[in-house]
């Protein structure tokens, strides 16, 4: 029996996590047994915490759907090996903000992973919040717009998130937006949190059915909705000017001054934070998330493992004005 496999994939910030742990969540209730890829493009995962004993494989410094494609087909194996160790029934894959996940899709529709794997869905979040800005000319690249749109178009369905942070008017705006990109029968759900029913999440959306007929057109559907077909593209990294950067062992910060720097970061875009600080005054850890211009920190319970870092994730970020720009802010000595 084959394993099914779902995409998660998203800009940086757009609430995938929040989705993938709700999709366990769910798995745990039905004793099925997940496997997790979990790809990031900085050195380390600051979520870890989050996914304790869970069978993850992490994929970190670069994007699965180019610079360590190499690694996903390796973990791939792994989850195919059928051990007791690394035994799963059902498989979730989260690219990172920038993967383009078409580049994803057809790793998994190669012959050596479709006699294993049966792709079920490709879910795609949307930061409501901040989509009409990304589409502008004036504060993206052509790179973000144009990943933005792949994100979408590939999409089996499409989760509109965080639309408690718009009025009325702009979640209309995204919506005809949206519309217009989206495969014509890919549900568009709207949401907060993430909160959807976990069923729409896990139906099986994805018809590869031309794969096995060669009498097929070759420009027939990927998928059961229509569009042109994605395959047998030129691959190419859309996200060049993005780029991530670390800062090791923070000092304990105070909140207010954190959120303050990091909406003033040198540099061209800083499109996601996040990492594992200390707060002034307060005993622990906490992991932060900063993103559509908002920071939330959240007590760590589990503080076991987790090493003081913060990760930015930005369109041609100037690292070494970065470090002058924090070391300068927060009173260290270099």
């Amino acid at each position: 029996m084959k394993i099914p496999v779902y995409i998660i994939s998203g800009f940086l910030g757009s609430g995938k996590t929040t989705i993938l742990l709700n999709l366990l969540e769910e798995c745990k209730k039905n004793n099925r047994r997940p496997g997790i890829i979990l790809n990031e493009l900085g050195e380390e995962n600051v979520e870890g915490h989050l996914f304790k004993e869970q069978n993850i494989q992490e994929l970190l410094n670069g994007c699965i759907c180019c610079s360590i494609q190499e690694d996903l087909k390796k973990t791939l194996d792994y989850f195919a090996n059928e051990t007791e160790k690394n035994h799963i029934d059902i498989l979730f894959i989260e690219g990172t903000g920038v993967a383009n996940p078409i580049e994803i899709e057809e790793v998994l529709l190669s012959p050596k992973y479709l006699a294993i794997f049966q792709l079920q869905s490709m879910i795609s979040l949307v930061d409501v919040s901040n989509y009409l800005e990304y589409q502008s000319i004036f504060s993206t690249t052509a790179e973000v717009r144009k990943l933005l749109r792949e994100q979408i178009s590939s999409a089996t369905i499409v989760l509109l998130n965080k639309i408690d942070l718009v009025d009325d008017k702009i979640l209309s705006k995204v919506q005809k937006k949206i519309n217009d990109q989206v495969k014509p029968l890919a549900p568009i759900i709207t949401t907060t949190f993430g909160k959807v029913a976990i069923q729409e999440l896990l139906k099986k959306r994805y018809n590869v059915f031309h794969i096995a007929n060669p009498e097929m057109p070759a420009n027939a559907s990927c998928s059961l909705y229509g569009s042109s077909c994605n395959h047998n593209h030129s691959h190419k990294n859309n996200h060049f000017s993005i780029n991530a950067l670390k800062i090791d062992k923070p000092p304990a910060m105070n909140k207010g001054k954190l959120e303050k720097w990091l909406k003033k970061i040198p540099g061209n875009i800083l499109l996601r934070g996040k990492g594992i600080i200390k707060i002034e005054g307060k005993s622990g850890l906490f992991s932060f998330q900063y993103s559509s211009g908002k920071l939330a920190i959240q007590k760590i319970n589990n503080e076991l493992d987790n090493q003081l870092t913060i990760i930015l994730v930005g369109s041609q970020l100037n690292k070494d004005e970065i470090l002058v720009s924090f070391n300068k802010t927060f009173a260290i000595n270099k």
